[in-house]
């Protein structure tokens, strides 16, 4: 673990690290109790508890564990003692990397299971019943534990589809505004995905498992209860989209060939591989992390139209699998009928449809202004950047609101945003780097924080400028279906001593940490959720980040003081 500085204080003290890794003692305890001092309330957040794994080996059920000391962040400014006279600005949630796959669709990537854990993971067939849980969470809470204003809105920084199917978009909009689901594609006889193949790569529920699935539970009826319809809340306050590159290309990693794929989406093939040894190769190589921009490019014309698939798994056609173009998701969001708690549009014009424009500003509270990205390239890969019109945008939109605090959204961190491939539309026109963009936010003090999302992983990193006014706060948060399966309180307040604070307080959904396998209701099969990820054989027990990187005041110079 990166050693703290001395500018990084855990509230009760530096034994309370304890508390994120271990389990209760005193000065554990006394941590948490002074935490709790300083929220208005700790209960239905991490900062109470957080869902851990039973001691032993190999398949562990979960229990509740310590909650996540608040730790006290001054590598960019330096606060009193006791901040004085407080005043929350702004509150809101991310909700980040839903991922609500369909996981029958043929248009999937599971053979490379074995070498990337994201081409399938065991939960995934149950990601709506987690994602209304988590909303469920977001409306009993209402309001930020530390400066106790109300959630002004909720901001969705992107992947909130896995596959960018039309089927997963509208289950994206029953989970945000309420509704019932039925995550079911394909057969209404018979579940059709991976998961019940004789293939010990993936975890077979309903058949005992193998391989290195073995301890995994056996689940009869395990599909019917997945596939039954459940009805979604919906958010109670207004929620807002970002763009990510799952929701524009085939698996968020092919270039944007929806076109060429669309038969394979809706077809009656399972995707087991292509009949070419050629285009097999460029596939494999686009799904590696080691792939380069000139690899890339040369494997589009190999995969634009895909060759002909091996014929050795039949399926179910569908249409509802058919994917959506970028200009089809921006409209989406301009249907009366999915408008929900608002606003209308969710972010989006109709100018800025029109225009294929994916990014905007939006009021998220008096005198505080959000400002959201499309980092996603469309020639595609995993990896983001910005085109020259929208970083041109971006610097105006800074300047237009130099006299509000300002909180920068994207789905890409800026590690992250180093794609240079250019846009197929839009050849000779260059494309701006995440160093660039941060290079630009500090020429504007009054930019407090970069939120994202995409590594799937929770990490803040202070970014200093020139000096303490032009410096700010990276906040990257955890998916919700990796584990740990997190969402981030972020609150905006003023301090009385010429300082803001930044508070990161991470929440989970309100399902319970154990309920009976058997049980068919949304809550016990978003427990289950939540417990497979925790057991899946691919978890990067880094995700959950540092002590620093969960719950955290971060403190600023406030450029208005």
């Amino acid at each position: 673990m990166r050693k703290l500085s001395r500018r990084t204080v855990l509230i009760g003290g530096a034994g309370a690290l304890a508390l994120a890794l271990g389990p209760r003692d005193a000065t554990t305890d006394r941590a948490a109790a002074d935490t709790a001092r300083r929220a208005l309330y700790t209960e239905g957040t991490t900062l109470a508890e957080v869902a851990a794994q039973a001691a032993g080996t190999g398949y562990r059920r979960l229990t509740a564990g310590p909650g996540y000391p608040l730790v006290v962040r001054e590598e960019l400014q330096p606060g009193a003692s006791a901040r004085a006279s407080q005043t929350a600005l702004a509150s809101l949630v991310q909700l980040t990397d839903l991922h609500l796959a369909d996981a029958q669709s043929p248009a999937r990537f599971e053979l490379f299971a074995a070498s990337n854990g994201s081409a399938f993971r065991p939960q995934e067939a149950l990601g709506t019943h987690g994602a209304a849980r988590l909303i469920a969470r977001v409306n009993s809470l209402a309001r930020g534990p530390f400066g106790g204003r109300a959630f002004d809105c909720v901001v969705s920084t992107g992947d909130d589809t896995d596959n960018a199917e039309t089927v997963e978009l509208d289950w994206r909009f029953a989970v945000l505004n309420g509704g019932t689901i039925t995550a079911d594609t394909g057969s209404r006889e018979r579940w059709e995905g991976v998961q019940t193949s004789d293939d010990e790569l993936y975890y077979t529920p309903e058949r005992r498992p193998a391989g290195r699935w073995a301890q995994f539970p056996e689940l009869p009826g395990f599909f019917g209860r997945a596939v039954a319809p459940h009805t979604g809340d919906g958010l109670a306050v207004p929620w807002y989209a970002v763009f990510g590159n799952h929701d524009d290309s085939v698996s968020g990693s092919l270039p944007g060939l929806h076109t060429g794929w669309q038969d394979v989406y809706t077809g009656g093939v399972k995707f087991t591989g292509f009949v070419s040894d050629a285009a097999n190769r460029a596939l494999a190589q686009l799904w590696s992390s080691g792939a380069t921009s000139e690899q890339a490019v040369a494997a589009v014309p190999v995969l634009a139209h895909p060759p002909a698939l091996k014929p050795d798994w039949q399926v179910t056609p569908d249409e509802r699998r058919r994917p959506f173009t970028r200009a089809e998701y921006l409209a989406a969001h301009l249907d009366p009928a999915r408008t929900g708690p608002g606003p209308a549009g969710h972010g989006f014009t109709a100018e800025a449809v029109a225009a294929d424009r994916g990014y905007y500003d939006f009021p998220i509270a008096p005198g505080v202004v959000g400002i959201s990205l499309d980092s996603t390239n469309p020639a595609g890969l995993s990896h983001g950047s910005l085109d020259d019109a929208q970083f041109q945008w971006l610097g105006r939109t800074l300047a237009a609101h130099a006299d509000a605090y300002v909180l920068v959204f994207s789905h890409h961190p800026s590690w992250s945003m180093d794609s240079p491939l250019p846009d197929p539309v839009r050849p000779d026109a260059p494309r701006h780097s995440g160093a660039e963009v941060l290079e630009l936010l500090h020429r504007h003090p009054q930019v407090a924080a970069w939120i994202n999302g995409h590594t799937h992983a929770n990490h803040i990193t202070p970014r200093r400028g020139s000096d303490a006014r032009h410096s700010l706060w990276e906040i990257n948060t955890a998916s919700h279906t990796d584990f740990p399966q997190q969402a981030r309180i972020v609150e905006l307040v003023k301090n009385g001593d010429g300082t803001l604070s930044l508070f990161t307080t991470l929440i989970e959904s309100d399902a319970p940490y154990q309920a009976p396998y058997d049980d068919g209701s949304q809550t016990s099969l978003a427990s289950l959720y939540r417990e497979l990820s925790f057991n899946d054989p691919h978890r990067n027990d880094g995700h959950a980040g540092r002590a620093e990187d969960r719950n955290a005041e971060l403190l600023l110079a406030d450029p208005f003081a």
